[in-house]
């Protein structure tokens, strides 16, 4: 099932366990379970084995599938995928509170983009590993 927003506002995750305000550790297991999808897309299309999602306020606002070999581009990482489409359906580069959920650990240079999105934190892995801020 694609998740789209409507009228630029993000859509909720219904009927996943999400609820409005901040996400709780269940509203993380659920977007792990959606970068999850996001690998399986990515691998389905021949590329790298990683997915990411971006969640604010108990929201998917951006998500993204590896596509490294798809783009023939070494920068489009799952998070660097995410973080864009997130930027691209808020309007804005500016994603402070929001949450990177990652299928594995990002590297520097993910990194460092959720730190220029301004992301708090970031969590990644089956196990919901809380990396912490971006540095």
């Amino acid at each position: 099932m694609r998740r789209r927003l409507v009228a630029g506002a993000a859509l909720a995750m219904a009927g996943r366990g999400w609820a409005q305000g901040a996400p709780g550790r269940s509203a993380y297991a659920e977007a792990m379970k959606l970068a999850f999808e996001m690998k399986q897309r990515a691998v389905a299309a021949g590329d790298q084995p990683y997915g990411a999602v971006v969640v604010h306020e108990g929201r998917i606002i951006g998500e993204g599938p590896s596509r490294v070999h798809s783009k023939n581009d070494w920068n489009a990482h799952a998070e660097r995928e995410a973080i864009r489409d997130a930027q691209r359906r808020l309007g804005r580069a500016d994603l402070t509170g929001s949450v990177l959920v990652s299928t594995s650990i990002p590297c520097s240079a993910c990194q460092r983009a959720a730190v220029e999105a301004r992301i708090a934190r970031m969590i990644h892995g089956e196990s919901l590993t809380d990396a912490g801020a971006p540095r």
